[in-house]
């Protein structure tokens, strides 16, 4: 009898192990509610607009996936430092809040198939010609945080490194003059010239590889992570990706 019982044995553990890994999914469709962990703070990706709503980029893809899996979009708010914590302790089913896809991250947690890109850009004026590629950086004023990793990429390349407090400071600096140029995100600089678009700055090189992000949820959920990633194909295929990445930086910023 014992081998029958060792084999009822592994059959059911076999079948609570199919059982667990549906949970998250099963537990969503059975609520009617995505929970959602993100900042409200971060434009444009999530924040509160002028009357107070939260809106921006990663909040409607959230809502569109939420959609997709048949249930409302609840948006959780917290401060980045403690955001992906709290998947841990299950305050929500997701983060969608700009995360990159890190070993690091990969190695406790689950994500989906990469939903934005951004990269390193070198950005100038309009009417500067004397730069074409990184390398023309050399012996140039560089506006840059200065222990930002895009400080260090302009030093790399030979600039000196104006110190500014963020992109802002950034930009006004190379419109002025003081400085030549901006090693910048890709999403900053074309979130900024969706607001003013007659700002006279251009991309003048950008960097081969990107710095992917996506939905972060927690291990051992291959529904969920399977009807994510199905639901974002889903928006790509139809359409609605693209009307959103249009909406908020005039571009498909997907690769």
């Amino acid at each position: 009898m014992k081998p029958i019982r060792s084999l009822l044995l592994l059959g059911a553990l076999a079948l609570a192990g199919a059982v667990h890994a549906a949970d998250a999914l099963d537990q969503i469709k059975s609520s009617g509610v995505f929970k959602i962990g993100t900042e409200g703070t971060y434009a444009p990706f999530s924040y509160h607009d002028t009357d107070g709503t939260l809106t921006g980029f990663d909040v409607e893809i959230g809502a569109a996936i939420a959609q997709r899996l048949g249930v409302k979009a609840e948006f959780v708010e917290g401060k980045w430092d403690g955001l992906i914590a709290g998947i841990d302790v299950k305050r929500y089913d997701a983060v969608i809040n700009e995360v990159s896809i890190t070993d690091a991250r990969k190695a406790k947690y689950d994500f989906s198939e990469p939903y934005i890109a951004s990269k390193a850009v070198l950005v100038a004026r309009e009417d500067d010609d004397s730069m074409k590629s990184f390398a023309d950086l050399k012996g140039k004023r560089s506006a840059n945080t200065l222990t930002s990793n895009f400080g260090k990429l302009a030093e790399k390349y030979g600039a000196e490194v104006v110190s500014v407090q963020g992109f802002n400071d950034a930009v006004e600096l190379v419109l002025s003059g003081r400085a030549d140029a901006t090693i910048n995100d890709s999403l900053s600089f074309l979130d900024f010239k969706k607001h003013q678009p007659k700002a006279k700055l251009k991309i003048v090189a950008a960097e081969a590889d990107a710095d992917h992000a996506g939905v972060l949820i927690r291990k051992d959920n291959p529904e969920l992570l399977a009807a994510i990633n199905k639901a974002l194909a889903d928006m790509k295929a139809d359409g609605t990706y693209q009307a959103i990445s249009q909406k908020y930086f005039g571009a498909d910023v997907s690769q």
